[in-house]
């Protein structure tokens, strides 16, 4: 909607011509190709029209058809209609005097194959214009309004004695929310949204690692179980990627648009395998968080044998070590490729062996498995082999890593930063350095199963060779150095996955901005700064409050229940709806029914 006013007093004649053109080129397409063939567009009494299909590929990926129309409203009068090769035009003109205002409304109605048959797309069209024509923008104004509204109600992160820290968070909920709100099953999360070409909109395991805690928290559970249906309902292009590497089992694509693997390069789509175990994870942290084991015991089980029975056949056994290996992986960190024993990789995939084998004691699928074959994954996992230094009192990335040139990041010259804008790859590849969370990812994901020394002496020597040249690298060190009390690293990488983007950190932020990783701002509050955890379903909090804020307040909704945490001189937890909680606060147990509140622990 647009509203023209005159403020010299003078009359002007304003004329508009709106235009759909599927005359449109990628930035990141090859050689200038043009995707888009026009199928039917044409200039109605209610507006002008385009029918386009996307081009055929050699990739598999299906055809689909979109159809646009363009409707008008307000104080302008059309005088013109056109139709050109692959664009439709209508020209709108108006008198402007003074004290009496013009407003010009545009309506643009998107409709697709993906939901109603090509044949009935135009028809679909005709009817919406005429259904929207009964309201005024105001109204869908209103409508929009209320909408956000309740979603802000929950997802608000309020922040005080920050107004940069604030304006980050509120930025990348926003943008969250704008991309996803998880009504159909069908759909996943890109990791640039809607803001820019890097990546073609597909989807990784991103969503899985990252944005699956944020949405359990802050949705209704089935918007995180419709994320995790999209992936049983790509069960059969799993195990058809899995069949391409002379595999049992399934093997979730790195990317993907139909769920068959459409990566290209070899170190991705045949190393990178630890996408595979994220996929397991994110069944488990449904079922933990929720509460709820019904989607686990049916769908969820018929995934987890399928990724297990991969991870299985992948192994190899050493009978020099009596070890169970992975040789030939690319860990989180893309920075090596084809290494052997990445820790984080064997740590996964051991775990979702044992993960699997305990909901098959739990729900038996004897439809699906034999025990000879459990009891082989159990052998797997007594005998698996991680590579550890005993003498750091670390567990090492990956076979030969202590090896290199250990130099930290702090004595790099900072014009080489960042690497992959200055560095040639091979260079970077026999480099020391960590573009994101590795053995630092695993200890996060699996954090009830080390002591905080172990966490401390991993950070301690990951962190100073880390560049956080992944936008998903930041929020997993907030996590980490706040469990670890070390406020100023936690801060610093709060601000820097916060503001990623407004900030352009890593001088790429042209390329569109950085949807999943986004949640993350928020998990280095909550999972951070706030130290909320839910092992075992055990809903605990263990706040800081950063020395330069004074305070902060966040909702999460936990099984049934409505809650709100603020944190100032004291923590606050309120219910707000749903039954009394039990749940821990500093380590000592209490039971929630209404308000509690304790001191701030320095």
């Amino acid at each position: 909607a647009f509203m023209f006013e005159s403020l010299d007093g003078e009359i002007h004649q304003i004329r508009t011509a709106s235009i759909i053109d599927a005359n449109v080129r990628n930035e990141d397409s090859n050689y200038d190709e043009k995707f888009w063939t026009v199928k039917n567009l044409d200039n109605t009494a209610t507006g002008s029209f385009i029918v386009t299909e996307t081009i055929p590929n050699p990739f598999g990926v299906e055809q689909f058809t979109v159809a646009a129309k363009q409707s008008f409203a307000g104080d302008f009068t059309r005088v013109n209609q056109e139709t050109r090769e692959s664009s439709v035009l209508d020209v709108y003109e108006a008198k402007l005097v003074e004290n009496a205002p013009l407003t010009f409304i545009k309506n643009v109605l998107v409709v697709t194959s993906r939901d109603i048959e090509p044949s009935n797309l135009t028809k679909v069209l005709s009817n919406l214009t005429l259904e929207i024509s009964k309201k005024t923008y105001h109204e869908f104004y209103k409508e929009q309004e209320i909408a956000w509204k309740k979603r802000w109600e929950i997802a608000d992160v309020q922040i005080d004695g920050s107004a940069e820290a604030q304006q980050g968070i509120r930025f990348n909920l926003f943008q969250l929310f704008s991309t996803y709100y998880g009504e159909d099953e069908r759909l996943n999360i890109g990791p640039k949204g809607f803001t820019g070409e890097k990546y073609g909109g597909a989807t990784y395991w991103d969503t899985e690692a990252y944005a699956v805690p944020l949405y359990l928290a802050l949705s209704d559970e089935k918007v995180a179980k419709n994320l995790l249906k999209y992936r049983h309902n790509q069960l059969p292009q799993a195990q058809h990627n899995a069949r391409q590497q002379g595999l049992k089992g399934a093997l979730y694509p790195m990317v993907t648009f139909t769920g068959v693997e459409c990566h290209n390069e070899w170190e991705i789509t045949f190393e990178e395998i630890h996408r595979n175990g994220a996929m397991a994870y994110a069944i488990y942290n449904y079922s933990n968080y929720t509460g709820d084991e019904t989607y686990l015991a049916h769908e969820g089980l018929e995934v987890l044998i399928e990724i297990a029975r991969f991870w299985a056949d992948r192994v190899h056994y050493s009978k020099r070590n009596d070890k169970y290996m992975i040789h030939g992986v690319t860990g989180p960190n893309e920075y090596e490729n084809n290494i052997n024993n990445n820790w984080y990789t064997n740590k996964l995939a051991a775990w979702v062996l044992t993960y699997t084998a305990e909901s098959l004691a739990k729900y038996p699928r004897p439809d699906l498995i034999e025990g000879a074959e459990i009891a082989h994954w159990a052998e797997i996992v007594d005998k698996m082999y991680y590579p550890e230094d005993e003498e750091l009192g670390i567990f090492v990335q990956h076979d030969g890593y202590l090896d290199k040139d250990l130099t930290p990041v702090a004595q790099l010259d900072p014009k080489n930063l960042p690497l992959n804008q200055n560095w040639s790859w091979d260079r970077v590849l026999r480099s020391p350095y960590i573009k994101q969370a590795d053995v630092l990812q695993g200890i996060y994901f699996f954090g009830n199963q080390f002591s905080l020394a172990e966490k401390q002496r991993n950070f301690d020597f990951y962190e100073p060779l880390t560049v956080h040249e992944s936008s998903l690298s930041p929020s997993i060190h907030a996590i980490l150095a706040a469990e670890l009390g070390m406020e100023d690293k936690a801060v610093e990488m709060y601000e820097r996955t916060a503001r990623l983007d407004l900030d352009n950190y890593n001088n790429d932020t042209e390329d569109g901005l950085h949807i999943t990783s986004m949640t993350g701002s928020w998990l280095s509050i909550v999972h951070g700064f706030a130290q909320m955890k839910t092992w075992d379903g055990q809903l605990s909090f263990a706040p800081f409050l950063p020395q330069a804020w004074t305070g902060y307040a966040f909702h999460i909704n936990y099984r049934g229940r409505l809650l709100k945490i603020s944190v100032g001189q004291e923590v606050k937890l309120e219910l707000l709806s749903g039954q009394a909680l039990n749940l821990e606060i500093y380590g000592e147990k209490i039971k929630l029914s209404n308000f509690v509140s304790v001191n701030l622990k320095k």
